[in-house]
């Protein structure tokens, strides 16, 4: 069976039209290599004996690749490749800020797209480079240090890349982003272990890059040399608070949906997965979509973060799985005592220690071109980086991230995409405990389900929490870093110091549903409660108006209350609820506003103006409560939640939160309340003062491209999250922020079904494969987004041969 399987993805791979120039002697001398693999180990043969690597990218409709090799190092040759054809100037933007050197080629004011000064980018990783902790971490061995199988896929990547560079040549790239710029150029394996260190790092030390490279002693009269004013200071007497993914007031889009549907709630008794990540719409969080096969070793189709040469959301014939955002805390925040006259020196149980203190480099390029060198220094204690607020004479903030050691996730992610069912899921996680700061919801051909936080969580068991804690509450809280007492323990069974293990991470399995609106664990299931695990794990504990209404709609497909036909989910169903565009606090209280409107049909604004309030009154009560492009109502909705949040009181709602109702409270509007009243008056205003009528359609302000989107905003209660600016992708400014107002909300979408024939899968990347606005595939699937169509996944063989416009590369390193 398996020579079998083997001889079709051969035929696959030798099959289709040449897209690169091979002569027919060089294909000859291709295909009886591959076929002399045939029933052998896959990794020989005269290629890999001569040290050289064989891909074949077939791109199927909107671009998307299938690559095929026969080893990791062609599947990441292929894989850099087809990625660098559609992204080169992407990942290029992102190797420049993990080196460091964005000062010296762009300035040092400008910002990289984490939205800090290129200065503090370069300050913040040129003092990772110099600790060295990515080369220390990738030199270890496996499990704490890269497989093999991971390291060959790397330098596959990178040769791959650096092969469409050196074919195109700098100054003939397509994306006029970056053609002919000097820094543009090969990259190196430590540059995607670089990235990838970012990534695992994001909700830690990469969330803190400001308060990490503008930390100053407090005996210092001014900033660190080559630091603004405005970047060193700071409410000096505050703990710091991160803003970590998810989380982040900047970016409170950030988030994603996963359901994992069991046999008992579908109609077919199958398995059924709906991934929806919520991420930014441009920059290094932007998903990349494809299928990797190596025939019998590895057969997986999804998405991947760019620059990370493997998938992170995907399936494969037995098994489907997604992440979202974790609410657990990835990080600790310790308070240090310092020594008396020495802002550098701290107390731990009474005996001093001294701050480790960095210095570093970095190259900044003038408005003249004229290149100079700025001296920045970094400082670290125990248990991690000091931060710049509240470093004062007598106390400091420090930083300590769960994933400072972590570079386990690319292998994690690589056996996980080798997996078939839950149990090999199970056991990767268990080996090598790498997902950094996600929750993973999966299903898997049996039709049971599997939901759990295996993310990097600090150890700190409730008791020791809860003695420690000096000041915060939720995320950002401070622990006495006075006393070794308060540093993070060790589990048994975790690989790495400090974090828990898997034995005490919150774990579900069941036959109905696990699903996760990145909610704590305590929901993932409403019949099932989920308990017993420790605190740190919970994040918040209040259900978020897109949670709700995600269990809400599984309950309504459950009963066949929704209109999508009789009770249980299939294919079909489970696509149409993701884009039924329900909106949980119009549920909730459209009718409440519509009451207060027309018992107040004029109102005192803010300002004191008298605003008419009775063509909201109509817009409101005509609303269909949906945040479809062309419904008129949601745009004036989302004005009044965003002044109802502005008043900095809940005191309008007339139901509170209710621990026996969690998916339909708080809930209500006090029609008498004045605050509710004036928030309503504010929001007509406010629209009229922007020039829109109170029955716009979101459509109108919501655009990509030019193409109106569906979908709304987390704080109204979407469970189809999306927000995004009119201009929206259509040009302005410098790279890599040259696409207006960045979009924030659904990404990559994939709705599978595992059935005994093999999955069958529908798949949406919103924003298309290219961020290239000159390639046809910057907006070509936006526009089936728009139509709320999907595309259907080429999976099988036959299924990637018949696609219409089929294009083939071959290539041979």
């Amino acid at each position: 069976m398996k020579e079998r399987q083997f001889r079709s993805k051969l035929r696959r791979f030798t099959s289709g039209a040449l897209a690169v120039g091979l002569t027919s002697a060089l294909l000859t001398a291709l295909v009886p290599a591959v076929a002399q693999a045939a029933g052998t180990d896959l990794g020989t043969g005269p290629d890999a004996d001569r040290g050289g690597w064989t891909a074949k990218i077939s791109r199927t409709e909107y671009g998307v690749p299938h690559v095929l090799a026969r080893d990791f190092g062609g599947l990441g040759y292929g894989y850099g490749y087809a990625f660098a054809q559609d992204n080169l100037c992407q990942l290029a933007d992102q190797v420049l800020t993990v080196r460091g050197e964005r000062s010296r080629h762009l300035g040092p004011d400008g910002e990289s797209v984490d939205r800090v000064s290129n200065l503090v980018s370069d300050t913040y990783q040129q003092g990772l480079l110099r600790a060295g902790t990515v080369r220390r971490l990738q030199a270890a061995p496996a499990p704490l240090g890269p497989t093999d199988e991971v390291r060959q896929l790397v330098d596959g990547y990178v040769a791959g890349y650096n092969r469409y560079l050196r074919d195109t040549g700098p100054d003939h790239l397509p994306d006029p982003s970056c053609r002919g710029k000097a820094w543009v150029g090969p990259i190196t394996a430590d540059d995607l272990w670089n990235i990838l260190y970012a990534a695992n790092t994001l909700a830690g030390s990469g969330a803190a890059k400001q308060q990490i490279a503008t930390a100053v002693p407090a005996a210092s009269t001014g900033p660190a040399s080559g630091a603004s004013g405005a970047e060193a200071a700071g409410p000096a007497a505050d703990a710091p608070r991160i803003a970590a993914p998810g989380h982040s007031a900047d970016n409170p889009e950030l988030g994603s949906n996963a359901w994992a549907i069991g046999r008992d709630a579908s109609r077919d008794g199958t398995g059924l997965l709906l991934a929806n990540p919520h991420l930014q719409w441009a920059g290094e969080q932007r998903f990349y979509q494809a299928q990797l096969t190596i025939p019998g070793v590895l057969d997986v189709a999804g998405a991947g973060l760019y620059g990370i040469p493997f998938l992170q959301i995907g399936h494969t014939r037995g098994l489907a799985w997604s992440h979202t955002t974790s609410y657990a805390d990835h990080y600790t925040l310790h308070r240090l005592s310092l020594v008396p006259g020495d802002p550098t020196a701290y107390l731990v149980d009474g005996k001093a220690e001294r701050m480790a203190q960095e210095t570093v480099k970095v190259t900044v390029r003038a408005a003249d071109g004229t290149l100079s060198t700025v001296d920045r220094s970094l400082y670290r204690s125990r248990h991690g980086y000091v931060l710049a607020d509240g470093w004062t004479g007598e106390h400091a903030y420090t930083l300590g991230d769960a994933n400072a050691e972590n570079l386990r996730s690319l292998n994690q992610w690589l056996a996980v995409g080798r997996a078939q069912n839950l149990d090999q899921l199970r056991q990767a996680q268990r080996t090598y405990q790498g997902l950094p700061w996600v929750y993973t919801t999966a299903v898997d051909s049996t039709g049971t389900t599997w939901f759990t936080d295996a993310s990097a969580v600090p150890n700190l068991p409730d008791a020791q929490r809860d003695r420690c804690l000096v000041a915060g509450g939720g995320f950002g809280q401070v622990l006495d870093g006075s006393t070794a007492a308060c540093d993070p323990g060790t589990d048994p069974d975790a690989l790495v110091p400090g974090v828990f293990g898997p034995a005490n991470q919150p774990g579900l399995t069941r036959t109905d549903y696990v699903a996760n609106s990145n909610n704590g664990p305590y929901l993932t299931n409403a019949e099932a409660p989920l308990t017993g695990f420790p605190a740190m794990y919970q994040g918040a504990s209040a259900r978020m108006l897109r949670s709700q209404l995600g269990l809400r709609m599984i309950a309504d497909r459950r009963a066949g209350t929704d209109g999508l036909g009789a009770p249980g989910f299939t294919l079909g169903s489970l696509q149409a609820t993701m884009f039924g565009n329900r909106v949980q606090s119009a549920e909730l209280d459209r009718d409440d506003a519509v009451a207060l409107c027309r018992a107040h049909p004029e109102i005192a604004a803010s300002d004191g103006s008298r605003v008419d309030v009775r063509p909201a009154c109509d817009a409101l009560a005509a609303w269909n409560t949906r945040a479809d492009a062309d419904s008129r109502g949601t745009v004036l909705w989302q004005a009044y939640r965003d002044a109802l949040a502005g008043t900095g009181t809940t005191a309008w709602q007339t139901v509170p939160a209710d621990p026996a109702r969690p998916l339909t409270t708080p809930r209500g509007i006090d029609a008498a309340n004045p605050e509710a009243q004036r928030a309503l008056a504010d929001a007509v205003k406010g629209l009229a003062a922007r020039g829109l009528p109170v029955d716009a359609p979101i459509g109108l302000v919501q655009r990509w491209a030019g193409i109106p989107l569906h979908g709304c905003s987390h704080q109204l209660g979407c469970f189809n999250v999306l927000t995004a600016g009119p201009d929206s992708g259509t040009g302005g400014g410098t790279y890599p922020t040259n696409l207006g107002s960045v979009p924030h909300g659904g990404t990559f979408l994939m709705a599978t079904e595992l059935t005994d024939r093999g999955p069958r899968t529908r798949t949406l990347l919103t924003y298309g494969e290219s961020a290239d606005p000159t390639s046809p595939h910057f907006t070509d699937q936006t526009r089936v987004y728009a139509r709320k169509q999907w595309v259907a996944e080429r999976f099988t063989e036959a299924e990637i041969r018949s696609a219409p416009g089929l294009t083939v590369t071959v290539l041979r390193r």
